[in-house]
Order: structure tokens, then sequence, then C-alpha cells
């Protein structure tokens, strides 16, 4: 009787290593109109749709995941169940946990408007202070990292080996790279179904950026 053969890890670091995909969800109208959406529930826009069928029409020829995590507002939601669907993937998980960071008095202004209209919130927003809150309950970037890191964590130790995808957020996403990597340069460099792609130790915490902002999916000819 021959042995059962078992599958290598899907990470290239090791066994002990959760290959984590986190996707940014697709275009919304306010992503569009540069309108500050923190943990409004907006949904996508057609041009958002069109984006995330483009990029889980990409996941669905890489190595099939075990699980789809997502933020549970709509616009990140709807990308992940469009990416479920394509990898065949019944186990999508919806949590508050993997929001947008909120933004307090900033929610449903446009960047350039808020300076005049809420200078403090704004001031907050854009201080070098790590531990700022941002006036109206918003979160700091600490907190904002503290909450996603010690998610992806727990993921990571629940599917050593193995390939997870995470829908997100263009703030949270950055704050994941900044803690993979604290050299690396990417603020506002992760467009709307971006890519990022995360070696995780699901023993040591341990992180490793192998990549961010991919979007080669939308240069297909067939996207407009």
């Amino acid at each position: 009787m021959s042995e059962r053969t078992i599958p290598p890890p899907v990470s290239s670091h090791g066994e002990d290593f959760a290959e984590v995909v986190v996707v940014r969800h697709g275009e919304t109208s306010a992503n569009a109109l540069c309108i500050i959406q923190g943990q409004m529930d907006i949904e996508l826009n057609e041009a958002g749709r069109q984006q995330a069928v483009m990029v889980a029409r990409r996941l669905a020829k890489e190595a099939k995941p075990v699980a789809v995590y997502s933020s549970d507002l709509k616009r990140a939601a709807e990308t992940a169940q469009t990416i479920a669907t394509a990898c065949n993937v019944s186990n999508l998980v919806l949590s508050p946990a993997l929001r947008e960071r909120h933004m307090g008095d900033l929610h449903g202004l446009k960047f350039d408007d808020a300076v005049r209209s809420k200078p403090d919130a704004y001031k907050a927003f854009s201080s070098e202070d790590r531990s700022q809150e941002i006036p109206g309950g918003g979160e700091s970037l600490d907190q904002l990292s503290e909450r996603y890191v010690s998610y992806l964590n727990t993921i990571a130790g629940k599917y050593k080996g193995e390939r997870v995808i995470v829908v997100s957020h263009g703030a949270s996403i950055e704050e994941l790279c900044r803690h993979a990597d604290p050299t690396s340069s990417v603020r506002r460099r992760i467009p709307n179904t971006s890519i990022c792609v995360f070696n995780i130790s699901g023993t040591t915490g341990h992180w490793i950026l192998e990549r961010f902002g991919d979007v080669a999916h939308l240069n297909e000819d067939d996207f407009p």
C-alpha cells in the first residue's frame, strides 16, 4: 500500500507560515469622488464590480485558498463573495474586526473640504503621532494596526501551511505593510483590488511582505 502524499506548504517559507493574500475592495462612488469612507457602508460601483470579477478570475487560477475572510462592510463583502465564488470556496467569514479605520469626524468629507471644515480632525489624521486618535470616535494608527495584526495572526495560526484570502481596505492594508516591513513606503500605492501577499508564521507571529499593490489583473484587454 502506497503512502499518502502530503502536499507541500503553500508558503515558500515552510509549513509554519500561512500565505495570506490581502485584497483591497473594488471601487465605490466615494473612491471615485475622493470622499473619506472609513467605516461608512458604501457598496461597489459598476467599475468596482468589474474589478472584483477581474481579481477573482486571477485568484481562481492560483493556489486554492482554504478560506476567504473579509470586512463586513458592503464594498469588501461583495468583493469577497465574488472571489469566494470564483475560487469555489464555501468558507467565507465576514468580520467587523476587518473594517476600515474609523475616521471619526472625517467620515463623508472630501479631503480638501476636511482641511477647512474639520481642521482638528484633519490635523489628527495627518499627525506623525501614531497614538493620535481622530476626534469623533476615530482610531489612531496604533489602534488600527493592533486590531488588524491581531486578527491576521489568529488566521495564520489556524491555517499554517495554507493559503487564505483577506479582503480589506486601503488604510488598513497600508498598516499591514508597515507592520511587515517598517522600511517600506506603500502609502497611497494600494489601488482598488490590488493584491498584497504576506507570509505569516502561525507560531512566532513573524511577518514577511512578499509583494504589494499588484494590479496586473486590471491590465487585461477586457477591462475598460
